[in-house]
């Protein structure tokens, strides 16, 4: 019977990633079975985190977050949650024996959230590896599944993969960070007077960030690799379509891939990963 709780638990996770993210839904179902539960463990787990800063504006959010991760701490200490996310989160963590360090940082990026609001740039790189890089990193552990010298050589590449991630969701969602949450990520950023040559060096930071991801995804376990090679098709897609739109107009309306042009990029990837395996 705990094996059903252990179940309803993942799927609990599962049903968090399809509500919020279509993208990342897809790029799961890409992956091995094997892996799939547990980088819904994950997305679970980061997605509540950043709900609890980034909309709970009616509540202490201070103190949902403490609780939060002192129920984390309990549940990987304990084997056990009666929460499923943590749940499903702890049997990720404890079967694929992921670096606690890797969850504080990941925790400190949202607390973060909470008291900066203009990023500098010690701040910026700071909040990129709490928030992105670190989940990178955690999926990569399952990714590589104990094999701790690919670990190690594919770290590079799965931080540059988060942090492309990351910085192309600033870029959408500009408008609603700075109207709702009166947030600026960027350092030397200036919402009102963002400009095209601002937004270029934003893009090409993160062309960068994508180019050294590529070469790692080109690496990954053959279990793991469309999965991730796919959600990295749908991530530059954005940023491409961002690149092609003027500065004002990214700080007026938040930019998509619509669905059919997502199950586009799906079949085009899987032919491509099929015919020279990306």
């Amino acid at each position: 019977m705990m094996q059903l709780f252990h179940d309803s638990s993942f799927a609990c996770s599962k049903k968090i990633t399809e509500l919020y993210s279509t993208s990342f839904t897809l790029g799961i179902r890409a992956l091995h079975p094997d892996f799939r539960d547990a980088i819904f463990g994950i997305y679970g787990f980061v997605r509540y985190a950043d709900e609890i800063v980034d909309t709970f504006h009616d509540h202490d959010k201070k103190y949902l977050l403490d609780s939060f991760r002192e129920d984390t701490w309990k549940a990987l200490d304990g084997g056990i949650s009666l929460n499923p996310v943590l749940h499903a989160f702890q049997l990720t963590v404890n079967k694929y024996q992921i670096d606690r360090k890797l969850i504080e940082a990941f925790l400190h990026s949202m607390e973060m959230d909470l008291y900066f609001a203009d990023y500098k740039r010690e701040h910026y790189d700071e909040y990129i590896y709490g928030s992105a890089e670190v989940v990178g990193l955690m999926c990569l552990k399952v990714f590589c599944n104990g094999e701790e010298e690919q670990y190690n050589q594919l770290v590079p590449a799965a931080r540059s993969l988060g942090a492309a991630f990351q910085k192309v969701n600033f870029l959408r969602d500009m408008k609603s960070d700075y109207q709702d949450r009166g947030r600026v990520y960027f350092p030397q950023v200036d919402f009102s007077t963002f400009s095209e040559e601002m937004k270029r060096q934003i893009e090409e930071e993160i062309a960068a960030d994508f180019e050294k991801a590529y070469e790692g995804i080109r690496q990954l376990p053959a279990r793991s690799r469309f999965g991730v090679y796919l959600a990295y098709r749908y991530y530059l897609a954005l940023f491409r379509k961002i690149r092609t739109t003027p500065a004002e107009r990214v700080l007026e309306a938040r930019i998509r891939v619509s669905n059919p042009r997502k199950l586009a990029l799906y079949a085009s990837s899987y032919l491509q990963h099929s015919v020279i395996g990306v």
